[in-house]
């Protein structure tokens, strides 16, 4: 995806965005659902969904859990995106453009959308003003300073080779502005904006070769050849990386997801994107809670 103000590594419009897609949405709907549904959200409640991809989780939140309340999706691609009787779909750059007319809202979430934003920090604030008094903010991210191990493989030389495409696929997206450190720096930032009750956990997989784990690697291989070529891996080793992801002797750790929420409190101090704070009244029963669980299945 990219526009004039924000430029993103990857594209919807790709040939290998289906697959991309596919794969994300196969790794992380089941997450992504269970937090939300923990949330008990009201069912004529209103949900914004940024960077809404292929739109799995922006129709699944129409249909059942706010099914008499309203969906906004946006994204700066919507091709992808079908509009239904309570899903309104909108292009848009959550970095540059106006929140969508709808709010405020009873959930906000993004994922594998903030840490390519170069205002990612100062966006959260202007997320977080955007909910209604008791609202939730979800925020997910790939967390990958190091690359995810490989587990076995069919030769030494096929680990080493699948080690250094990740490590050189995550220094091209480093240099193409995405913060891959940022997954754990979004839970301080909630709290710096004045949500309670924030929270995150951490998810990672084992992806076999032939699964569709698997084939978010080769995706990304080809999504990034480019730069993969020229940062010195030849078409030669690009394939073998391919078949690799294909072969059911070939075993890596999926890239870790970092899943955090915050809740807008009916009392809260708001810090908006100008710095400027005001606070919001509520009742004496609010009680903020951090925490951190760490979930690796």
């Amino acid at each position: 995806m990219t526009t004039d103000q924000t430029s993103y590594a990857f594209r919807n419009s790709e040939p290998a965005a289906a697959t991309q897609l596919a794969a994300i949405q196969g790794y992380l709907d089941d997450l992504t659902m269970r937090r939300i549904r923990e949330l008990d959200l009201p069912p004529d409640g209103v949900c914004w969904e940024i960077g809404a991809g292929a739109g799995s989780v922006a129709a699944w939140l129409a249909e059942e859990v706010v099914p008499d309340g309203r969906v906004v999706a946006t994204d700066l691609d919507t091709s992808r995106l079908a509009p239904a009787a309570n899903l309104d779909v909108y292009r848009a750059d959550v970095a540059t453009d106006p929140i969508p007319t709808g709010g405020p809202f009873d959930l906000i979430h993004a994922r594998l959308v903030t840490q390519h934003l170069a205002p990612r920090r100062d966006l959260v604030p202007q997320l977080a003003g955007a909910l209604k008094p008791g609202g939730w903010l979800i925020l997910g991210e790939f967390h990958c300073p190091t690359p995810p191990p490989v587990i076995s493989a069919p030769t030494d030389a096929d680990a080493d080779l699948f080690d250094r495409f990740l490590r050189t696929l995550l220094g091209i997206l480093t240099a193409k502005g995405v913060d891959m450190a940022w997954a754990t720096r979004v839970h301080p930032a909630m709290t710096q904006a004045g949500l309670t009750g924030v929270h995150s956990i951490t998810y990672a997989e084992s992806w076999t070769g032939g699964t569709a784990g698997c084939r978010l690697y080769e995706a990304n291989s080809i999504q990034q050849e480019e730069g993969l070529l020229r940062a010195g891996l030849t078409v030669a080793e690009l394939n073998r990386v391919r078949a690799l992801t294909r072969d059911r002797a070939f075993t890596a750790m999926s890239y870790p997801f970092v899943s955090t929420r915050g809740h807008r409190g009916p009392e809260r101090h708001l810090v908006p994107r100008n710095g400027a704070a005001r606070h919001d009244p509520a009742p004496d029963d609010a009680a903020p809670r951090d925490d951190l669980i760490v979930d690796q299945r």
